[in-house]
């Protein structure tokens, strides 16, 4: 539980493969450290911008890949793993607009383009293959020239998984067409351009089968999740059609909710078998990050997602770093403070400028800013404080809140004369409300002294009897509009003693009969309770399951229920059969 000094002292190494599989970076972290650390040191190293794009990727001794979480302990995640870890830098999220990216976040993803066109994943037809190879070509060989590029030179690069010799022909016949003198970032935008426009943008296959046992692909990006057969698209769910993605055992399940052609509202439910339990995590795991990276306003809004079913092994997640919402409206305001910036300084070369009697002499910025048009978006002059604050009477008079939130001296008094007789009255009641709030203070005092001593008779210290006193305290209560006093009930009831002796008994013979009352202990309620839920769920789904009544058939073939039948019903079911059938 404790660790030692020394213990959290060690350096653990790892290697780090970027998306050309020559270029490898070594890189060291602590037990202590977590995901974040290490993919902002890489991302610095290789003046990454747009990190939230970039994720680390490596295999566990199972061969499933997973993606390393950024809020938890590498250490933890890789427990399994030999040393050094292998990791693979990789685009996690591909944005819709590629061109959002800036600098060598750009190059990095024309890299992972490139690496999905050649492993097969960015599938396309013939001649669009033609086209992004040629473009490589252009970025990787510059212009073609007669003398250099002789024979099949095309053929030494690898540019597509199924390279035929038809297709190095039509490369090539390309790349003589293209114009000279070309930079290679032109080759790299068209290329994106190009990519960004195919149905397997983005996309990264997992082999699943549906309920008639064909294989095909789910993949996940942007636009939503996509099933794809033979390399093309069969089906298509928008994120804002998703309702809920879980999982059960290897079945990978989403509920969906759409509108048909005729304007009703309807659900519907997919599943999909895994190869195994671990790939069908890490599927659902892809969806849910996909999902929340391109549709949450702000990660602040991620809760917690769990998955997993009642019989198999749930799971947790929640979602850490910046939406792509987060990042554009960040870029949005840096551009706007530049804006800002490059105008002010030309404001004040402006108001350096002797005054014409032509010329306006107040201040030139607040009459340009207050002429043009107001848009949506932005706040109007000294309106930007907070509307839960709330300043009143001469106090709050003498502070107030500027453009930029900074605090200014007010400079015209209210013209209004009701708003000045309600600050002059505000100001009278809070005087008052001073000078009777140690009266009050004093009387809740002797008030609760009176009733916090248990006296047995009705005298109080000083041996003076305690009686009616037609000159007694009262309470005062303040209110904003008007004070009123109302009687204090414990000096002006006439108590004697023998009642205060009374209540004094009785209250401590209920305080005797309370310790008699049984305690009430949580598990006595909670085992019970668990014991009847999972007695009525398994007499429902044997009731589901062996009725053949047509009121269960939709619930009886939704997937979570036939999911349920043939990994744990069905072979319990013959379990005890066979032991049932062995004792008879």
């Amino acid at each position: 539980m404790f660790k030692s000094k020394n213990e959290c002292n060690i350096v653990y190494k790892c290697t780090v493969r970027l998306l050309d599989d020559s270029d490898i970076l070594e890189c060291e972290f602590q037990p202590f450290h977590k995901g974040i650390y290490l993919i902002d040191h890489i991302c610095r190293q290789l003046d990454i911008k747009e990190k939230d794009y970039f994720g680390l990727r490596y295999v566990d001794p199972g061969k499933q890949r997973h993606w390393l979480d950024l809020a938890k302990s590498i250490l933890k995640q890789c427990k399994d793993l030999d040393h050094p870890v292998l990791f693979s830098l990789r685009v996690k999220f591909y944005p819709a607009d590629p061109f959002r990216l800036t600098g060598n976040g750009r190059i990095m993803l024309f890299q992972q383009l490139k690496r999905d066109l050649r492993h097969g994943r960015l599938y396309c037809s013939m001649g669009e293959a033609a086209a992004l190879g040629a473009l490589i070509v252009q970025e990787e060989l510059g212009d073609y020239d007669e003398v250099i590029h002789i024979g099949d030179y095309v053929s030494s690069l690898d540019l597509a998984l199924r390279q035929t010799e038809s297709l190095e022909k039509k490369i090539i016949d390309l790349h003589k067409k293209r114009k000279p003198d070309q930079d290679p970032s032109v080759a790299m935008d068209e290329f994106m351009g190009i990519a960004r426009g195919l149905e397997t943008y983005g996309i990264d296959p997992h082999p699943v089968k549906d309920h008639r046992g064909s294989l095909l692909y789910v993949g996940i990006n942007h636009a939503g999740i996509s099933t794809f057969v033979a390399g093309k698209r069969s089906q298509h769910f928008r994120w804002n059609e998703v309702h809920k993605i879980n999982f059960e055992g290897k079945m990978f399940i989403a509920h969906l909710s759409f509108t048909d052609q005729s304007r009703e509202p309807k659900k519907h439910t997919i599943g999909f078998k895994c190869p195994s339990g671990p790939a069908c995590r890490y599927l659902w795991r892809c969806a849910i990050e996909q999902m929340l990276f391109f549709t949450l306003p702000n990660s602040q809004h991620a809760a917690v997602v769990s998955g997993g079913g009642f019989f198999s092994w749930g799971t947790k997640f929640r979602y850490t770093g910046r939406t792509e919402r987060e990042i554009l409206t960040e870029s949005i305001n840096a551009l706007r403070e530049q804006k800002m910036t490059n105008s002010s300084s030309s404001k004040r070369k402006a108001s350096s400028v002797p005054a014409t009697p032509s010329s306006p002499q107040g201040d030139l910025a607040q009459i340009r800013y207050s002429s043009l048009p107001r848009s949506t978006m932005s706040e109007p002059l000294g309106c930007s404080m907070a509307p839960n604050i709330l300043i009143y009477g001469g106090h709050g008079q003498d502070i107030s809140v500027g453009v930029n939130g900074s605090l200014q001296m007010p400079s015209l008094e209210p013209v209004c004369e009701e708003a000045r007789l309600r600050s002059s009255n505000i100001d009278r009641l809070n005087h008052m409300g001073t000078e009777l709030s140690g009266y009050a203070f004093r009387d809740s005092i002797e008030h609760s002294s009176t009733e916090s001593g248990l006296t047995a008779s009705g005298y109080d210290v000083a041996g003076k009897p305690r009686g009616n006193h037609s000159d007694s305290k009262q309470h005062l209560y303040y209110s904003s509009k008007q004070y009123y006093a109302l009687p204090n009930p414990a000096l002006n009831s006439s108590s004697s003693s023998g009642k205060h002796i009374g209540k004094f008994t009785r209250t401590h013979s209920n305080s005797n009969s309370g310790k008699n009352i049984r305690k009430f202990h949580l598990l006595h309620a909670f085992i019970p309770s668990v014991i009847f839920v999972i007695i009525a769920m398994a007499g429902t789904a044997i009731l589901i399951m062996e009725s053949e009544l047509d009121i269960f058939e939709r619930v009886r073939n939704s997937p979570e229920m036939l999911s349920l039948r043939y990994q744990y019903y069905q072979p319990l079911k013959d379990f005890m059969l066979e032991k049932l059938g062995r004792k008879a």
